[in-house]
């Protein structure tokens, strides 16, 4: 029996300006329209594809969460193949590389996130907390089934509170190596956590228990591009660049 599709929604195109907060910098962002999902993996949708049970202790309808940076890549290229589509990555161990070409299921590029979230909106969130987000304030014990809140007006459950949501970019190269970004905010996160524009990072192999992920879909460029949607190889090579003493405490990305 083939695995279920995700559900997504086609958003549109735009454009965005993101922040760094280390760097006091600012960067515009012209995005193409792209496919995201309405709402963030479950364990439903998870284990169908995986092929396997949904864990004990588990509610099905709950975002998939305690998964890697790495395991989500790894399982966004097995729900293309379940679904016909070409795999959006190449993945060699530990080392993945984005065919920004492929219409296979991948995660959301920071800028992708961020107009997703904000869904033409300005402020720190889409609407009040207590009505779009389970974040402390609730007092919950972990992750809430997915869709209770109500959703952006693009559609979208749970951009912010819930789980943390894995992005493809690197959090900062310069400080923090490989780190990749995590988005949105969780269950037990205070009301400055969960605000569209907070961005923490973690290691690609970390397994976190606020931590989950949500699917983009779409071709982002030509395949012999090595940018798409706010990213690019050659920016990441450049804000790993330090030149001097490295401050201490901070390991520089190193590119092959």
């Amino acid at each position: 029996m083939p695995a279920p599709r995700p559900d997504t929604v086609r958003v549109p195109a735009g454009s965005i300006t993101l922040r760094d907060a280390r760097t006091r910098s600012a960067r515009h962002v012209e995005l193409r329209s792209f496919s995201v999902a309405r709402t963030a993996v479950t364990w439903e949708l998870y284990s169908a594809v995986r092929g396997a049970p949904v864990p004990d202790g588990e509610h099905r309808d709950a975002p998939v969460h305690s998964v890697s940076w790495l395991d989500a890549v790894e399982w966004c290229n097995e729900a293309s193949r379940a679904s016909g589509l070409t795999p959006a990555y190449a993945i060699d161990g530990t080392t993945v590389a984005w065919d920004v070409s492929a219409e296979g299921f991948r995660l959301p590029t920071e800028a992708e996130w961020e107009w997703s979230c904000r869904a033409g909106t300005s402020g720190p969130t889409y609407g009040p907390l207590s009505d779009v987000a389970w974040t402390d304030a609730d007092d919950t014990e972990g992750p809430q089934p997915v869709g209770l809140k109500q959703p952006n007006s693009y559609g979208l459950y749970d951009m912010l509170g819930n789980v943390w949501e894995w992005c493809w970019d690197y959090s900062d190269p310069a400080r923090y190596a490989d780190y990749r970004t995590l988005r949105g905010g969780g269950w037990a996160d205070r009301h400055w956590s969960t605000r569209a524009s907070v961005r923490r990072g973690s290691m690609p192999g970390a397994r976190l228990d606020d931590v989950g992920f949500r699917l983009a879909q779409g071709a982002a460029g030509n395949a012999d591009d090595h940018a798409a949607q706010g990213w690019s190889h050659r920016a990441d090579r450049e804000r790993a660049a330090i030149s001097g003493p490295v401050p201490f405490g901070w390991t520089p990305l190193r590119h092959s």
